[in-house]
């Protein structure tokens, strides 16, 4: 079943959404939306999710589902805000619990915080189906950048967050807590085995040489092509690569902001008894 996808690239993260759309249909999904931040003031701007709301309104799409393929450490979410103006049920995978658990006591965060999941609407499992109007989707857990990853696969395409990128680009870092270099190729193994014509929709590109953004490819071309994993390369091989390389990896700009709004689904922290709301910035920790 061939699928409806426009993506939408933002270039301050290099992050790219998508809306998916069911086949002669008009229910749809959104995938890891973005929500603009000013790291210099620490404001908020709605202008990547409005693109994507101009978008599904004047198609005349009914939002379905909100889904994140992980809590991202580079662009904050929109979908808490997406989900206000169009409806829609946020989702991410179940493990989102362990990775909340991690960046609570990372951040120190208030005590009602909760790290049961409870801020998405569904918690996902791994093999999981659920549906987009008549398009059925299916959830294959990819941990290994973070362990709540998660690829989905739907018709024709699957989309895989960060653990894949362009041939080019290579494989997503394996650093962060929680993260693990040898998962990480494991689960990439599980995405290639999937027929080679399955069209793979990437999260980010960060335009190897200066090129154009690029956000889809084939099974069969990364197979064949990317840098870190393609023409076979072994377990031992990627791993001894992707530890190294990411010794030389700084801090992702925005981890800090992102990870405290993400594990929130997109939601902020809490005003204080100024009635303002504050990001905490961990001192020589991360």
């Amino acid at each position: 079943m061939q699928v409806s996808v426009d993506s939408f690239f933002d270039p301050a993260t290099s992050t790219i959404s998508h809306v998916v759309v069911e086949p002669n249909g008009r229910k749809c999904a959104i995938i890891d939306s973005v929500l603009d931040y000013q790291p210099n003031s620490g404001r908020t701007k709605t202008d990547s999710a409005d693109r994507i709301i101009a978008h599904v309104r004047d198609r005349g799409l009914e939002v379905e589902w909100i889904l994140e393929t992980h809590a991202h450490a580079d662009h904050l979410s929109a979908a808490r805000y997406l989900k206000a103006k169009l409806g829609g049920r946020i989702a991410i995978g179940a493990r989102i619990t362990e990775v909340q658990k991690i960046f609570r006591e990372v951040f120190n965060l208030e005590r009602t915080f909760n790290t049961d999941g409870r801020q998405f609407d569904h918690l996902f499992e791994d093999g999981e189906t659920f549906h987009i109007g008549r398009l059925e989707a299916r959830v294959m857990y990819t941990p290994g950048h973070t362990p709540a990853c998660c690829t989905y696969v739907m018709g024709d395409v699957a989309f895989v967050g960060d653990t894949l990128f362009m041939p080019d680009s290579g494989t997503a870092r394996a650093d962060f807590p929680g993260g693990d270099a040898h998962t990480l190729y494991r689960s990439i193994q599980k995405i290639l085995a999937l027929p080679p014509e399955t069209r793979l929709f990437m999260c980010h590109d960060y335009q190897p040489g200066g090129r154009e953004p690029m956000w889809e490819t084939t099974v069969a071309e990364e197979r064949e092509r990317n840098i870190h994993v393609g023409g076979g390369r072994s377990e031992e091989e990627f791993v001894e690569m992707r530890t190294a390389r990411d010794r030389t990896l700084d801090v992702p700009q925005l981890l800090i902001p992102s990870i405290q709004i993400n594990i929130r689904a997109g939601d902020f922290p809490p005003p204080e008894d100024n009635g303002v709301r504050y990001l905490k910035v961990p001192l020589n920790r991360l």
